[in-house]
């Protein structure tokens, strides 16, 4: 019963310290993309930047594997689809806790897109996934994506995040909702931590930090962004930056 309890607080130990995570688990949906050609090299330079999460698919593992330092943490996210088909934003899971445990996972992901005609059976799965993890001791990230213009209105991000949380996840990843008054007004009303991810990769560096600290203004838990991050170049200044916002140090 106290394997998530400890497991959380690695991940969140409180104090300033946020979390810094970056999921790599594009290539599924999104093929080897820009950034994403070789893991392990790109893996260690985000290490090297004081990340302290990375989320991979689980046959993703075997090369993070070999690179993973001891006090970088885990995730194994277990939801998908591809672009090459015609139901892309349906995720289906492809994996189980069981497995993420055995890979040595701190942290399982799975995805919901809320939205379209598919969400019931993703918050399905949702609720599966979550039950699995209880059982075993293992936090649960949902991704939660309003499939809509824009990324959905500020009140149905809310909804979805919301809707996450209470169908069992215990720390919910959404889209940062167009000002830091309505993601602040998102934390309130999201009874677990809240990571903003991405969205669309923003060309201008200086608008995407800004995003950062306005997070962390609101009560944001940390990150959990990947192309904003990895498909800069160079990756390492700006990865040491994002950690000192994130750890406290700055």
């Amino acid at each position: 019963m106290y394997g998530k309890e400890i497991r959380l607080r690695r991940l969140f130990p409180g104090g300033h310290r946020r979390l810094f995570s970056v999921p790599l688990d594009h290539s599924v949906s999104m093929g080897p993309i820009d950034g994403l050609e070789r893991l392990a090299p790109l893996a260690t330079e985000l290490q090297d930047g004081g990340v302290d999460l990375l989320i991979v698919t689980k046959g993703a593992v075997r090369e993070l594997a070999p690179v993973l330092r001891p006090h970088v943490l885990l995730g194994v996210h277990v939801s998908a689809s591809t672009s090459l088909g015609t139901t892309s934003n349906r995720k289906v899971l492809v994996g189980t806790a069981e497995e993420a445990l055995a890979l040595g996972a701190d942290l399982l992901s799975v995805q919901v897109n809320f939205g379209v005609p598919e969400e019931p059976e993703m918050l399905r799965d949702l609720g599966e996934a979550v039950d699995a993890c209880r059982a075993l001791g293992l936090p649960l990230m949902c991704m939660s994506y309003v499939k809509k213009a824009n990324g959905g209105t500020p009140e149905e991000v809310r909804h979805a995040a919301r809707a996450a949380a209470d169908t069992g996840a215990d720390i919910v990843k959404t889209n940062f909702p167009g000002s830091g008054e309505e993601f602040a007004r998102l934390c309130t009303t999201t009874p677990v931590p809240v990571l903003i991810g991405g969205g669309v990769r923003l060309d201008d560096e200086a608008a995407f930090l800004e995003i950062v600290r306005a997070s962390l203004d609101g009560g944001g838990a940390g990150i959990c962004i990947g192309r904003n991050l990895f498909q800069r170049r160079p990756l390492l200044p700006l990865a040491r930056r994002i950690a000192t916002l994130l750890h406290g140090d700055g």
